[in-house]
């Protein structure tokens, strides 16, 4: 097994799943050939797409989609280079339309995209530890204009605190209504953003103020767990191995990437924080972070965390969830869901 499958395995629990589950075409005159499809594609690779002509028809052109896309136009049964360096990792939808004989028929099939990117394994320092709220279940954890915010879970306890986090003093609480699970918090455009879990409903607060200014539903039919920001966009994760990019300003999804440690995509990415062009995430379940590349979805490093929570002394706590990045002091800040104690870290290879 390869180093990086190694490290991902053994920090991030992922599950290697079989790619080449090819879904063939509904119709019994054209399909896709598949026998030169590899189980897995790397991003410097290219396919050659064509398609079996079942029973001999005079073929007039084919279109090629790629996740709805399209792509490409050949006459006959000609072939077509997919060049994947330009693609999304993951699963790639692949349709041909057939013009046939004064008619069309469909085929389908599907290869998995993988990240070519080795994951470097990471370290840690401890700089601080400070008081944490054993009560706080913890969702989220941003530092806004040097003073940290803590969002948390659980229905009828959830809430986001603005705190001294050298003291655990809380200067302010806002509670959200007993009907909703709080999720992940950001900061942008002079607002603060909150999730709900499974309610699909969000919340936008003056940053100032810190008084609701609106609350708006999903776009689209998913769960809410953690929350960052690159200062244009927010970036939120779902439970799945996605992370969505949103307009803040119409709260509508622009984009996805999926993330992916070498040849496994990794689900359940949680707490997210966004740090010198990188997204630190947490994995749900795991005691480690990953670093992923918001523009590929590629884990580029891995930290284990597993250290930190051996230093945790209350008996109820719960996994590692939180990550906050200070940019006065250039250190990261971790914590877990009833923790008792908020790390300060500095990270290195």
């Amino acid at each position: 097994m390869k180093k990086y499958n190694f490290l991902s395995f053994i920090l991030l629990g992922i599950t290697f799943v079989s790619c080449n589950e090819t879904k063939k075409a509904e119709n019994t005159v054209f399909t896709f050939d598949i026998s030169s499809f590899k189980e897995q594609y790397q991003p410097q690779e290219a396919i050659d797409l064509g398609i079996s002509n079942l029973n001999s028809k005079e073929v007039d052109s084919v279109i090629y989609y790629v996740n709805d896309l399209k792509v490409a136009s050949k006459k006959g049964l000609e072939h077509f280079k997919l060049e994947l360096k330009d693609q999304k990792l993951g699963y790639q939808n692949l349709k041909a339309l057939v013009y046939y004989e004064g008619d069309t028929a469909e085929a389908t099939s599907r290869v998995e995209l993988v990240s070519n990117v080795t994951p470097k394994l990471l370290k840690y320092k401890i700089i601080n530890k400070y008081p944490h709220d054993t009560l706080a279940f913890t969702e989220g954890l941003e530092f806004y204009k040097d003073t940290l915010y803590e969002s948390t879970g659980q229905k009828g306890a959830s809430y986001f605190r603005k705190l001294d986090y050298k003291t655990g003093k809380v200067f302010m609480q806002h509670d959200l209504d007993e009907q909703y699970f709080g999720e992940g918090i950001t900061f942008i455009n002079g607002k603060l953003y909150q999730l709900t879990w499974q309610e699909k409903t969000g919340f936008i607060y003056d940053a100032k103020t810190l008084k609701l200014e609106k609350t708006f539903t999903y776009e689209k039919d998913i769960e809410g767990w953690g929350m960052t920001n690159d200062g244009k966009y927010i970036y939120q994760t779902d439970k799945t191995e996605k992370i969505w990019k949103m307009d803040p300003a119409t709260q509508k999804m622009i984009d996805y990437v999926n993330v992916y440690s070498g040849s496994a995509k990794i689900k359940a990415i949680n707490e997210l924080e966004w740090i010198n062009g990188k997204i630190y995430t947490n994995v749900w379940q795991k005691d480690a972070i990953a670093v992923v590349n918001p523009v590929t979805g590629a884990v580029e490093g891995i930290l284990d965390m597993s250290g930190l929570k051996k230093l945790v002394k209350n008996a109820n706590a719960d996994v590692l969830n939180g990550i906050a990045y200070n940019p006065k002091n250039k250190t990261i800040f971790v914590t877990g869901k009833n923790w008792d104690t908020l790390f300060e870290i500095t990270v290195s290879e």
